[in-house]
C-alpha cells in the first residue's frame, strides 16, 4: 500500500516529473517561476561567470525592483539600470519597475503563481506563496544563477509539520499574532527545513490577506516552505486576476507588464463581461491544486484554539522572543512602521487607520506607512485610509520594502525603539545595530504611535 503523501512530496514530485518522492530524497526540480528582485544585478554577475549569455527560460522569470526604491545611491541606480537593460535584452515579460510594490505582493496580485506550482525565489520570504496552495521556497543567488542557466535545481524533499487552528480569532487578534505565538512556542528553528501545512476550520475562515501572513512568517520558523489549501476564495481571487492580466497584455499590444500597468486604467476591466473566460480559468486552476493525503506521518502536529490567542509582540532581538502585548505596556517607542510583505496590505492599512482616526501621533514618535504595492496604495487612497493616516501625522513611503531591511528610508537612530509590522527584528535589521525593534500586528503598531508607547489597541 502506498504511504500517504504530504503536499511537499506531491508538489516536488510534479516539479521533478516523478510519480512520487520520499522525504529526504534529493531530486532535480524544474520550477514554474523563478523570482528575483534588486539582487538580480548580483545574480547576473554570477550567471555571466558561468559563461552564460541567454537565460534558458525567460517566460518563467519574474523580476521586481522593490528593496531600494527609488534608488537611494548611485550604486543602486546603476544596478537598476543594468536590470532594466537585462530584462529588455532577455525578453523577460514579468517585470515591474520601482513603485509597483514588493515582489511577493505583486506576484500574488498578478496571479503569476498558481496552486500546485513551484516558485523558487532569491528572497527568504518566498514561502509566502503557500497562501495560495503553491510550493514557494527561498534560494541563494548562486542557485538562482544556476536556474537561469539550466532551468532546474536540486531540492531535498522536506519533512512536514501540521499546524491546526480551530475556531475564529477574537476581535483585535490577527494571523500575525498566531504566527508569533507559534514561533514563540517552538523557537525560530522549530520548523527548520520543514514544510509547514496549515489546517483547520480556523484557517478556512481567515480572509485571504490574513492567510498570506502565515506562510510568509514561516521563513522566521526556519521552514523550507509553507502551505494553505487553495479553496474557492483563493481560486476566485487568482482567476479574475489571471484573466485581467491577459486582457491588459492584449489591450497594450503585448508590451511588458510594467509599461502596460502605467498606461491602462485597471478599473476599465469588467469582470462580468469576461465571466466565461474566468470560469474556464477557475476550472483549470482548481484542477491543478494539490492537497495532502489523509494519514500523512507528520514530524510534528500542533493544534491551537483561536479563542485562546491574543495580540503578541516579538521583543529584540529574535522573532521567538514573544510575549503578550500587555507585558510591554508603557515601553517608549520613537518609531512605528506599518508595511512589508507580511503586513503592508489593504487590511493592515485599514486597521492602522482605524487605530489613529481622529487622533495624532505622539510628540517624539513618528509613524511610517509603506504600502506593499501600488494597488494597495491606490485602493487605500480611494477608501480614505491614507488621508486618515496623514491627518494623524503619518509619513507615507513609496510602495516597496521600505525600512524593513534597513537599506534606506526609516533607519532608526542609535538607542531608539521601533515597533514594526515586519517579520524580522534581529540586531541591525533596520539599519542601526544599537536600536531595538519590536514586531506586532498593524493595529498595535499604529496605536502605539498615537500613545508614544506600546499599547494594546483593544484597551485604548
Amino acid at each position: 500500500m502506498t504511504q500517504p503523501k504530504s503536499f511537499a512530496q506531491k508538489a516536488i514530485a510534479r516539479a521533478a516529473g516523478l510519480d512520487h518522492v520520499v522525504e529526504g530524497q534529493v531530486v532535480d526540480a524544474q520550477p514554474d517561476v523563478m523570482m528575483s528582485h534588486d539582487n538580480t544585478a548580483a545574480i547576473m554577475q554570477i550567471w555571466r561567470e558561468f559563461g552564460q549569455d541567454r537565460v534558458v527560460a525567460p517566460q518563467k522569470m519574474a523580476i521586481t525592483l522593490d528593496h531600494a526604491v527609488p534608488a537611494p545611491t548611485t550604486r543602486h541606480a546603476l544596478n537598476h539600470a543594468e536590470i532594466r537593460e537585462f530584462v529588455a535584452r532577455q525578453g523577460i515579460r514579468h517585470f515591474y519597475d520601482i513603485g509597483r510594490g514588493i515582489c511577493h505582493e505583486v506576484w500574488s496580485e498578478e496571479s503569476i503563481v498558481l496552486p500546485g506550482q513551484m516558485l523558487l525565489g532569491s528572497d527568504s520570504h518566498t514561502p509566502h506563496f503557500g497562501w495560495l496552495g503553491a510550493f514557494g521556497a527561498g534560494i541563494g543567488r548562486s542557485e538562482m544563477a544556476v536556474l537561469w542557466a539550466t532551468g532546474e535545481l536540486w531540492l531535498r524533499v522536506p519533512e512536514s509539520i501540521r499546524v491546526t487552528l480551530t475556531g475564529e480569532l477574537p476581535m483585535g487578534v490577527t494571523a500575525k499574532d498566531f504566527a508569533l505565538r507559534l514561533i514563540g512556542d517552538h523557537g525560530a528553528d522549530g520548523g527548520l527545513y520543514a514544510s509547514i501545512e496549515f489546517a483547520g476550520d480556523g484557517i478556512a475562515v481567515l480572509p485571504l490577506e490574513q492567510r498570506m501572513v502565515l506562510p510568509n512568517m514561516m521563513a522566521e520558523f526556519g521552514a523550507k516552505n509553507a502551505y494553505i489549501a487553495a479553496d474557492k476564495k483563493t481560486v476566485d481571487y487568482l482567476a479574475v486576476r489571471r484573466v485581467r492580466r491577459e486582457w491588459i497584455l492584449a489591450e497594450s499590444g503585448d508590451v511588458p507588464l510594467a509599461a502596460a500597468a502605467t498606461v491602462l486604467d485597471l478599473t476599465q476591466f469588467d469582470a462580468q463581461k469576461f465571466e466565461p473566460q474566468i470560469a474556464d480559468v477557475r476550472a483549470q486552476i482548481a484542477a491543478r491544486a494539490l492537497t495532502p493525503d489523509e494519514g500523512v506521518p507528520y514530524l510534528a502536529d500542533y493544534i491551537y484554539s483561536a479563542a485562546e490567542l491574543e495580540p503578541y509582540v516579538a521583543c529584540p532581538h529574535t522573532v521567538d522572543n514573544v510575549v503578550p502585548v500587555s507585558a510591554l505596556a508603557g515601553t517608549r517607542v520613537q518609531q512605528a512602521f506599518v508595511g512589508t510583505c507580511t503586513n503592508g496590505r489593504l487590511s493592515d492599512l485599514a486597521a492602522a487607520a482605524a487605530a489613529v482616526a481622529g487622533r495624532h501621533v505622539a510628540a517624539g514618535t513618528r509613524l511610517l506607512i509603506v504600502p506593499a504595492s501600488k494597488q494597495v496604495l491606490t485602493e487605500a487612497m480611494r477608501l480614505g485610509y491614507i488621508q486618515t493616516l496623514l491627518d494623524a501625522g503619518a509619513v507615507l513611503g513609496v510602495p516597496g520594502c521600505g525600512p524593513c531591511m534597513g537599506n534606506h528610508m526609516g533607519i532608526p537612530a542609535p538607542n531608539e525603539v521601533t515597533i514594526s509590522s515586519a517579520n524580522r527584528n534581529f540586531q541591525g535589521r533596520m539599519g542601526t545595530r544599537d536600536a531595538d525593534t519590536f514586531l506586532a500586528n498593524a493595529a498595535v503598531v499604529a496605536a502605539s504611535a498615537i500613545a508614544g508607547e506600546i499599547v494594546d489597541p483593544r484597551a485604548v
